[in-house]
């Protein structure tokens, strides 16, 4: 009687991931779709502002702090201590670890803890692997990573981080390739363009290596020729992100009259359908959730030509797609979309049919539910 109750157990999921945000706004779709499969989830993660916002879901919550980028060694122990305890409580059937850090240290955790089957997440590179001052670092957790993911499911985005870890000594068999979370595309929706001067907008974390510092300084060129645009930022300040932009810094930008800063909108929808054109000069993507949503929303892109930016933007069919840290040709670009109309309609609609046809999230949270089953039957 006993093994028979046993065997009925739901199969339990557990999701770690260092920001409550980051899963409310990227993963929760797939927490759902876990859900309604069978299983049990619980999300193991800081308890900050949209924790509540998470266990409304029916889905619960163990607070745990992970510091994105602290690197005291015995700090990262005990906090691969109070995870691998955790783990031993809950059991779960498969822990989803997700991003860099959590990767690094869930996997310590799930292997003192004893839970086998593991899913690690790396959407993008990071930090580290994009700035030169931390290519020594970058090394050394390219190393360790390596060992470590021959004993996971590694789920990555474009196709330049699948040949990455290939070429760092992960199985290629080992590797999935998926589209990102995918789009909403009864959310994310076109509509016709506001009047008044063209807005360019970047939605991201506030980031030197998200190109903010490069679309300052292309606005500052557009406007000191007579271009009339206005340049917008929305995003959060990330302070826990060694490449954080300060708030001084945005409001100085801000009084100089080169760009508005809007802050962090829930409402990125109404946002998009505010903006003209679209840009994303980043140093290196996994799959930019902007891009997706922009390119749903009917909006034209200028992005840099970039693991995951050329994942999404296709140059010349539904935008532009210019060198990484040159803010010239960041310009260059622009100044075309902003003074021709037709293009970017043109290029909007493009963009519209591309996520339809690759984007969806309805297909991602099929397969990454494929997924959870597949290790949960396997023996």
């Amino acid at each position: 009687m006993e093994t028979a109750v046993l065997m009925r157990r739901k199969p339990k999921l557990a999701y770690v991931v260092t920001e409550d945000w980051y899963f409310y706004t990227h993963r929760l779709p797939f927490a759902q779709a876990a859900q309604k499969a069978g299983f049990e989830v619980v999300v193991i993660t800081r308890y900050g502002s949209d924790a509540k916002r998470i266990e409304e879901q029916g889905i619960r919550v163990i607070p745990l702090a992970i510091s994105r980028s602290g690197m005291n060694p015995l700090s990262e122990l005990l906090t691969v201590s109070r995870l691998a305890s955790l783990l031993r409580k809950e059991q779960p059937d498969v822990v989803h670890l997700i991003a860099l850090k959590p990767v690094l240290l869930g996997n310590l955790a799930a292997y003192l803890a004893r839970i086998p089957r593991r899913i690690s997440t790396l959407a993008g590179l990071g930090t580290f692997f994009v700035d030169s001052r931390w290519s020594l670092l970058a090394a050394i957790i390219r190393r360790v990573l390596s060992q470590i993911l021959r004993h996971n499911i590694v789920i990555v985005q474009n196709q330049d981080d699948e040949m990455f870890w290939v070429n760092a000594g992960v199985n290629a068999e080992q590797i999935i390739r998926l589209p990102g979370v995918g789009v909403d595309l009864g959310r994310f929706s076109p509509r016709p363009e506001p009047p008044g001067p063209p807005t360019v907008l970047l939605a991201a974390r506030m980031l030197w290596t998200k190109g903010i510092g490069e679309f300052v300084r292309a606005a500052e060129i557009l406007k000191s020729s007579g271009v009339n645009a206005r340049f917008v930022l929305v995003g959060p300040i990330d302070k826990g992100n060694p490449a954080a932009i300060s708030q001084r810094q945005l409001i100085q930008w801000q009084t100089a009259r080169l760009i508005e800063w809007w802050g962090y909108r829930r409402d990125m929808a109404t946002v998009y359908h505010q903006a003209h054109v679209v840009t994303l000069p980043s140093y290196r993507e996994g799959l930019p959730k902007v891009l997706l949503e922009a390119a749903a929303s009917g909006r034209p892109i200028v992005a840099t030509d970039v693991p995951g930016c050329r994942e999404v933007v296709k140059h010349g069919h539904n935008g532009l797609l210019v060198p990484p840290r040159d803010p010239q040709a960041l310009a260059q670009a622009l100044h075309i979309l902003i003074e021709q109309p037709n293009l970017r309609r043109q290029m909007g609609r493009r963009g519209r049919e591309l996520v339809e046809q690759h984007f969806a999230r309805d297909h991602v949270v099929r397969r990454i539910l494929s997924i959870y089953q597949q290790q949960v039957s396997s023996p």
